[in-house]
């Protein structure tokens, strides 16, 4: 076996450089004609603007511009654009307002971009900003989801009226209320699902730079390629091969990244116009203000269930706040992203789905790390211990009842979506094993004798991913049998650099070191989908795959002609090529010298994988935990995964993917919460100091078990990791949560399950 072959746990090449200080970020970059960029933002949720007088800003030292909507809109400036193409239950498509890069007259959220002051210095640019005259007139606000289509709120785009975006379905409605109307019980739920805020250790920056009549922009991001299309066909009007887009390394983007923001236009309409490179880094309690926020679902749910506690239908109505305006993919994400997942991993005959997405005066709500895929995990498996207790059935045996099972592969689900492959059963069988879930009571004793509560949940979980774009991968080889990978995914901190050079290694026999890994450069990558969905190793990976199949063509037609034989009669392996039969052999490095001296380039290959259908990772988190009666406090004692991923290329990159997921969907759980006052919509949270965030010591050490059950619908059955355990971790903590809570007669809580909560929770129960 290869040393950093595919299957082994290598370490990342990539820390190498970032633990020296050695990462490339926008922080980073200077150019010898760099000015600074801040953004006016506004200060109320919602309100007229009046005036902006720019004279006095204007004339302080150092500023180079000062520049509002009517700068961008005299140029033909296009709006930041939703691509999200959602129709209504009537067919009507969704409810799309203009997002100008800065506020055409109105502002709908506090952090709205008023203008764009650009001067020598940062400082000077802050100085400006603070004296600039905007005289606004305010509005009444509306923040809360629950609230967005009440009578008499405040509306806050004119054609929509109740503030209302979208009105969608999908599945059966027939057959469900058939099913509703014969069934012995129904199970009901109403859950939030909690707005949070992405938080990468970087934030979001850019440079925009005007060079030789291209507009060119660094910036951090998870894929250049769908930045550049929207800026030339949507924003700027230009041909793509006039914008030139570029990102370093990126610290961290869960899904916030992906998307075309207010500041990069409005950066790059400023580096056109004053010829100067400008530069912007949001500062954290701007990001805090600014970058799409994720979740935000109010969700009921209701289960018809037989006298076996077998599922034969599936209601669930959810509103889904957008924020002030409509983010690329934010109305996808609430609807054709994660809804078909409602269903889970359930053979669930009739399902029927409503959702409403509404507009309030908060940041805009979009895709964080698993996309519409947590918010339908956590909403149906908070719904099967629901239905358990109904039942008068234990979580695990409800489950038994109603898993697909593996003999039914591929499953088409009753909300479409058609499972290739998994054996859920097995995969909370060996969970359940591993966390020693039959002996639980005794456990449970022992803390109650501590002054504790005990509790223990699971979850079972599937998601969709690894679909969309296509993804291309060049290999090109030089003389010495280097191999540059050129690929448009976008490394956000996975390791993709070691998992790419881990492929590239496996297959055509050449050293670690021999790789390098190019992203992130629009015109160096000629296509690219982007990091996104969990996509980038299973379908980025499938396009590495099919081209060194190329090279290795190449290989052999060159070593043949070397050692003067038939193609038919060499074979490679492991980097040799050999006359079948025989122990005369080529290196790849000998055959590769020998194709630059023969024609003049050597083997440069490239191909495409275009995924047809998705992949469905799937899984099942067990978490205990106590509570301390006392305060409120939750210490999370014993958490087990038990994973089906497909086939595994680095198994220790995938346990650290799902360990830094787990820990973020443990601070949805229980720490995170973005919370607007609901008069006034100013952000409560805006720093660190009120937004909590999960540390090292909030998460014990986690058990991991795979059952690898390769999929079928890409060359190398691997079925993608990157959000699995923001998917599972919310449902299982907050199923721990109401099981210690069970002596209570509390069957559920709502996330954020704050210790401040459960105090008030635990003084209010213990008074009756």
């Amino acid at each position: 076996m290869q040393k950093f072959g595919v299957g082994q746990p290598a370490t990342r090449v990539e820390d190498n450089r970032f633990t020296a200080g050695k990462g490339n970020y926008i922080e980073d970059l200077e150019f010898a004609d760099q000015s600074w960029a801040i953004f006016v933002r506004s200060p109320h949720a919602h309100a007229n603007i009046l005036e902006i007088d720019k004279a006095t800003a204007s004339e302080l030292p150092g500023v180079l511009g000062v520049y509002t909507y009517a700068d961008l809109a005299a140029e033909a400036i296009g709006n930041v654009p939703c691509n999200a193409a959602i129709n209504n239950i009537d067919g009507s498509p969704c409810r799309k307002p203009p997002r100008p890069a800065l506020a055409d007259g109105k502002v709908r959220f506090v952090g709205d971009p008023v203008a764009l002051i650009v001067a020598e210095s940062k400082q000077q640019a802050l100085d400006a900003a603070e004296a600039l005259w905007v005289d606004y007139d305010m509005l009444d606000a509306v923040v809360a989801t629950d609230q967005a289509m009440t009578e008499g709120v405040p509306q806050i785009w004119e054609d929509a009226p109740a503030n209302c975006s979208f009105h969608w379905h999908d599945g059966d409605k027939e057959n469900t209320e058939r099913a509703f109307a014969s069934a012995h019980q129904v199970a009901e739920l109403r859950l939030i699902n909690n707005r949070v805020i992405p938080t990468s250790m970087e934030t979001r920056g850019c440079v925009a730079r005007y060079d030789n009549g291209r507009l060119v922009l660094h910036v951090s991001c998870q894929g250049v390629h769908l930045l550049r299309r929207m800026l030339a066909g949507q924003i700027f009007n230009v041909p793509e091969e006039d914008v030139h887009v570029l990102c370093p390394d990126v610290g961290g983007g869960f899904g916030m990244k992906i998307f075309m923001y207010p500041e990069y236009v409005a950066t790059l309409f400023a580096a056109r116009k004053l010829g100067r490179s400008v530069k912007w880094i949001s500062d954290r309690s701007e990001a805090f203000l600014t970058d799409t926020h994720g979740r935000d679902h109010i969700t009921t749910l209701q289960a018809a269930l037989d006298a076996e506690g077998r599922i034969s239908g599936l209601r669930v109505q959810t509103i889904a706040n957008m924020g002030a305006y409509l983010s690329q993919a934010g109305p996808f994400v609430a609807t054709d992203a994660g809804v078909a997942m409602l269903v889970g991993c359930y053979a669930i005959p009739a399902a029927y789905v409503e959702v409403k997405g509404v507009f309030t005066n908060s940041a805009p709500v979009d895709a964080y790390r698993g996309a519409g895929r947590p918010e339908a995990i956590y909403a149906i498996e908070r719904l099967m211990d629901v239905a358990a207790l109904k039942c008068g059935l234990t979580p695990d045996e409800i489950r038994r009842r109603n898993f697909i099972s593996p003999a039914s592969m591929p499953f088409t689900t009753a909300l479409g979506a058609t499972y290739d492959s998994g054996d859920f059963r097995r995969n909370m069988e060996d969970a359940l094993e591993l966390a020693n879930w039959q002996s639980f009571a005794e456990r449970r004793a022992a803390s109650e004798a501590e002054g504790k509560l005990r509790g223990i949940g699971l979850a079972s979980y599937i998601e969709r991913c690894a679909g969309g774009a296509p993804e291309q991968a060049r290999l090109q080889v030089d003389a010495k049998g280097h191999v540059t990978l050129y690929i448009g995914t976008q490394s956000n901190g996975q390791g993709h650099e070691t998992a790419f050079r881990q492929l590239v290694c496996d297959r055509l026999g050449v050293a670690f070191e021999e790789i390098t890994v190019v992203q992130g450069d629009s015109d160096a990558i000629a296509s690219g989908g982007g990091t996104m969905g969990s996509r980038s190793v299973p379908v980025g990976g499938s396009a590495i795959g099919m081209a060194a199949e190329k090279v290795i063509e190449k290989a052999r037609a060159q070593a043949a002609e070397m050692m003067e034989c038939a193609i038919d009669d060499v074979e490679f392996n492991k980097g040799e090529l050999r006359i079948v039969g025989t122990d005369r052999i080529k290196t790849f490095h000998e055959v590769a010298a020998a194709a630059h001296e023969n024609n003049a380039g050597g083997f440069d290959e490239a191909d495409t994988f275009a995924p047809e259908v998705a992949t469905y990772p799937n899984g099942t988190h067990v978490c205990e935990l106590e509570i301390d009666k006392a305060t409120g406090v939750v210490e999370i004692v014993d958490y087990t995964v038990v994973d089906d991923f497909g086939y595994v290329i680095n198994p220790l990159l995938l346990e650290g993917q799902v360990h830094g997921g787990i820990a973020q969907g443990l601070g949805q759980a229980l720490l995170e919460n973005c919370a607007y006052e609901p008069d006034s919509g100013q952000l409560l949270t805006a720093s660190f100091m009120d937004y909590t965030m999960p540390r090292a010591d909030n998460l014990p050490l986690i058990r991991f078990k795979r059952n690898e059950v390769p999929c079928t619908t890409n060359p190398l059955g691997i079925k993608g990791a990157g959000e699995a355990g923001a998917i599972g971790a919310p449902p299982a903590i907050v199923n721990a949560l109401v099981n210690a809570l069970s002596d209570f007669g509390i069957d559920h809580v709502d996330m954020p399950v704050t210790a401040n909560k459960l105090w008030q929770l635990l003084q209010s129960h213990s008074a009756s």
